[in-house]
């Protein structure tokens, strides 16, 4: 088996994380502080699966104009850099802290323009890279210029390939990629509460509701389904088994990218062969972790560990 994972990441962003005591609409507002990191939930995942030691390349695309940040993280993480640069720049997505609410205020700026023929490009390099990894970890939402099927044209061609693939995206492009043919179906979907009521078109206001529409998928070939339910933990499905993991209560010093992280939890989950019980305890542990800490990074392997047996794990049948 191989111990490489690649991210592939068509929409990456700078997320500047801006902190206040208390965001309050219409008013001059004074920053406690600010930083910048590469991001995307792409970069992030790359970025918490290179912390935890996995052998990771990334594909996708980037703004000529500002990729030294990017560049950076990947060079000072051992992170293989496949990226297409495109013209322009990268997106910034503006992250407001309240912290007397413990609430974040997102606003995502426009960034570059792409066409099919860079997804081309990103397409032959992924097929590349395969050569030498069984694991593909597609994540995040869509550039403007490119179709909402975009993730089908490259999840159909993983599936020639026999490469498994972890999707984390929402809206259009997850509605089309999870009513694509069934062969191109990825192996593992992670959806939100909000996003997978979106694909399903109904609400699902209960862990009964969430788990019908689990089984909806799993039906169309999903063979592993992850529903995050914020602080209530998430949902994991596979085959008959479905478990309930509840993280450990800790201090959340920023919540920016703890989905991304649990996505990397559940690729390197998948790449160590866990069964689903593992998987759901370190992919717990991994979104846990990182809520200790600004940017997509994650603590020692030790602290990983902790949470993870800390998790508290509820089976559903």
């Amino acid at each position: 088996m191989s111990t490489r994972i690649i991210t592939v990441s068509l929409n990456p962003a700078l997320d500047q994380t801006v902190t206040l005591d208390r965001l309050t609409p219409g008013t001059v507002q004074r920053a406690q502080s600010a930083r910048i990191d590469a991001g995307g939930k792409g970069v992030n995942v790359a970025s918490c699966l290179a912390d935890w030691g996995v052998a990771t390349a990334i594909t996708g695309l980037l703004g000529a104009d500002n990729a030294a940040a990017f560049e950076h993280l990947f060079a000072a993480k051992n992170i293989e850099d496949r990226c297409v640069r495109v013209p322009g720049t990268t997106r910034t997505n503006i992250k407001l802290v309240d912290e007397s609410r413990g609430e974040t205020t997102d606003v995502n700026l426009p960034g570059f323009t792409a066409d099919a023929s860079v997804l081309t490009v990103v397409r032959r390099d992924l097929r590349a890279l395969c050569a030498d990894a069984n694991l593909v970890v597609l994540s995040g939402s869509l550039p403007n210029g490119l179709a909402s099927d975009a993730y089908v044209e490259l999840l159909e061609a993983l599936a020639r390939h026999g490469t498994r693939a972890v999707l984390d995206t929402s809206d259009a492009a997850l509605t089309a990629a999870l009513t694509a043919p069934s062969a191109a179906l990825p192996y593992a979907v992670k959806p939100n509460r909000h996003e997978l009521e979106a694909w399903a078109g109904r609400a699902l206001p209960t862990q009964a509701d969430l788990l019908i529409a689990a089984r909806e998928l799993q039906a169309r070939g999903v063979k592993l389904v992850v529903i995050s339910i914020g602080e209530a933990g998430a949902l994991f499905v596979h085959g008959d088994d479905a478990l309930h993991a509840l993280p450990p209560a800790i201090h959340t010093s920023s919540t920016v990218g703890a989905g991304d992280a649990m996505v990397a939890g559940i690729a390197a989950a998948l790449l160590e062969g866990a069964n689903l019980e593992a998987t759901a305890r370190l992919a717990t542990a991994f979104a846990t972790a990182k809520l200790s800490r600004a940017g997509a990074h994650l603590p020692a392997w030790e602290r990983v560990q902790q949470l993870a047996i800390a998790t508290t794990i509820t089976r559903l049948n």
